[in-house]
């Protein structure tokens, strides 16, 4: 680091890498519900593409955050709401690769999930974008992330019920482990939601 940089310190929109990378996600998350409608080879390649480019979006934010000597929000708080976003993406990934592994297709469950985490996911990309001017709009924002955190979770219950009925025990296994990553997205959709929750207390 030069002196220059020293004293006058390149000023780092993190909001805007923020939401660049929330918007990355989304457009993964939408990619998702594309493949679920069609699992086609394409589609499974375009959400491994996506989710390619919001490991990068992380990387550089975290770069530039270990660069920073002065942050908007706390800098734990930036690291943290980073990674929460970028798993969203992660577990989604990780479902269509397990899919292609395992030669599962999509089955109902697996759809209405992904319908309900993409909403979740819209409404944090959302409320990140909003963290730029906070307003009483953000917090409609969580609360609909929270809302859909719990219907997955239902979701994910009422699935595994059905399939138990099955005598199946690899299948069980299979499609089992796939709606736990599902579940995982959308818990890590909660934990943004709180993580923003923590930070509208703060700058407020």
């Amino acid at each position: 680091m030069g002196l220059k940089e020293f004293f006058f310190p390149k000023k780092r929109d993190f909001l805007k890498m923020l939401a660049d990378q929330s918007e990355k996600t989304l457009s993964g998350m939408r990619a998702l519900r594309d493949f679920m409608k069609e699992p086609s080879p394409a589609n499974a390649g375009r959400v491994k593409e996506i989710e390619t480019e919001a490991d990068e979006l992380r990387y550089l934010l975290i770069n530039e955050l270990n660069r920073a000597f002065v942050t908007p929000i706390d800098r734990e708080d930036i690291f943290a709401l980073s990674r929460a976003v970028d798993d969203i993406i992660d577990y989604g990934q990780r479902t269509v690769e397990e899919m292609g592994i395992y030669e599962v297709k999509p089955t109902f469950y697996m759809q209405r999930m992904v319908e309900v985490l993409l909403g979740a996911t819209e409404n944090i990309n959302q409320a990140i974008l909003a963290l730029e001017k906070p307003c009483p709009a953000i917090l409609k924002y969580l609360l609909r992330t929270k809302k859909a955190e719990n219907h997955i979770e239902h979701l994910y219950h009422e699935a595994l019920v059905e399939l138990f009925k099955s005598k199946d025990t690899i299948r069980i296994l299979k499609i089992r482990e796939l709606y736990r990553h599902l579940s995982n997205s959308a818990d890590r959709c909660d934990e943004a939601a709180n993580i923003i929750s923590d930070i509208v207390i703060k700058i407020t």
